[in-house]
């Protein structure tokens, strides 16, 4: 199976309680990654892919450390192809790639890519970037993002996939924080955002 997140944030202590930006209702970043981590395990498998599109944690005045990073990502279930992030930098992906705890393996715990990937899913090809892109007319063509948390696009082919984006408010039932998005969400989220904004 393939899922999609962005925007995990993790240690980001300055998003915990109540804020205009991404309201995170935790009392510790310690519970926020706790939450996090609980919820992609329970629906990733250790054999899945999970795209995470962009800002993988956040470390003001340079905390956490890179291998404290590494120990949160360690305990995420699948094979993870990150799309770097404006909070990612490629020293932190040069550490992961250096530490992945499936080097050597057929198939790395990490991947990455500087700008965006390009992904084909049920007639559909799927632009994954961290910041939305305006595609114009297109058809059979979405752009899944992250970037600007509880904002959505008002365009249904662009998808905020942020593990705090209003998009997830459309899906008929309610995933616990820090879900990855599968593949039928994406379809749900992308049809249900057709309808509304068909009607405006």
């Amino acid at each position: 199976m393939q899922y999609f997140t962005a925007d995990t944030h993790f240690f980001h202590k300055q998003l915990l309680g109540q804020n205009d930006f991404a309201p995170r209702p935790f009392e510790s970043v310690a519970a926020m990654n706790r939450a996090i981590i609980t919820a992609w395990n329970e629906r990733v498998l250790p054999h899945d892919v999970v795209y995470h599109l962009g800002d993988i944690a956040m470390c003001p005045g340079n905390y956490p450390s890179q291998a404290e990073i590494l120990g949160v990502l360690s305990q995420l279930n699948g094979h993870l192809v990150f799309i770097k992030g404006n909070h990612d930098s490629r020293a932190l992906f040069k550490y992961l790639a250096k530490h992945d705890p499936l080097a050597g393996k057929q198939h790395p715990k990490f991947q990455f890519h500087d700008v965006g990937a390009l992904i084909k899913m049920n007639h559909f090809q799927f632009f994954m970037t961290h910041y939305p892109l305006l595609l114009g007319i297109t058809s059979q063509t979405m752009n899944l993002h992250g970037h600007i948390h509880h904002s959505s696009v008002p365009i249904a082919e662009n998808i905020n996939v942020g593990i705090d984006a209003p998009e997830r408010e459309l899906l008929a039932h309610k995933l616990p924080f820090g879900t990855p998005l599968a593949e039928a969400e994406l379809f749900e989220i992308y049809h249900k955002k057709q309808a509304l904004l068909a009607k405006k």
